[in-house]
């Protein structure tokens, strides 16, 4: 699939382009049914409020980096990159946080080796990058 052999020196970026974005598409999920924060900036939050005596302060919105949808529009799953100096496991808490705000079931982390499956509480699956929840 990619003739560049260390994927330690690849950014999340480039983790997304070459390896997660095709798993996904291989998996039966076209670019009309996700988003992607690098393309379509799945804004989820405005940014927490903090507040300091008679001041307010916004913090930064959150991003998912892919939200994937049913036929219907209805969002279903978080897919959350992580570079490959990182384990894929490693987003998995962000990405949970994200399913549980967006009130989706499904959350998974990939560092582009493969893939963790999260469903709501429950610890499914570490999977291979091409081994993917069908979008069917």
């Amino acid at each position: 699939m990619d003739n560049y052999t260390n994927k330690k020196e690849l950014s999340e970026e480039d983790i997304k382009n070459r390896y997660i974005t095709p798993a996904l598409n291989s998996a039966g999920w076209n670019n009309d049914e996700f988003r992607m924060e690098l393309k379509v900036k799945t804004q989820f939050t405005d940014g927490k409020i903090n507040l300091s005596g008679n001041r307010a302060h916004r913090e930064k919105p959150k991003f998912a980096d892919y939200v994937l949808y049913t036929e219907t529009n209805y969002p279903i799953a978080v897919v959350e990159a992580k570079d490959n100096n990182h384990t894929a496991i490693y987003g998995l808490q962000q990405a949970m946080d994200y399913a549980v705000k967006l009130d989706i079931p499904f959350a998974y982390s990939s560092n582009g080796d493969y893939f963790v499956e999260r469903l709501n509480a429950i610890l499914q699956n570490v999977n291979a990058v091409g081994d993917l929840i069908a979008s069917e």
